[in-house]
């Protein structure tokens, strides 16, 4: 049938099969649209996700940065024992 949309062609492997396979055991009929949208919201949102954490990661250095330079706080004396004792949790 022809169309002006991209075609693509999807190879049963092994392990493409065995999870089309575990659709069809529950009397699912397998529409490879409709798998191919929910597959990419759900790496969509894996994505988003590995990016929020990173934002919250590089915010929580920057402030131990600044805690760092100001020395607003900072417990000298718990520096000072983990410095000569190590960090025990």
């Amino acid at each position: 049938m022809p169309t002006s949309y991209p075609r693509r062609t999807l190879t049963e492997t092994p392990p493409v099969r065995e999870a089309l396979d575990a659709l069809r055991r529950h009397g699912e009929r397998v529409r490879l649209r409709d798998l191919v949208i929910r597959g990419a919201d759900a790496r969509l949102r894996e994505i988003e996700a590995e990016r929020e954490s990173e934002a919250h990661k590089a915010e929580l250095r920057k402030q131990l940065v600044e805690q760092l330079r100001t020395g607003e706080h900072l417990d000298p004396a718990a520096a000072y024992e983990v410095r000569e004792h190590g960090w025990t949790h």
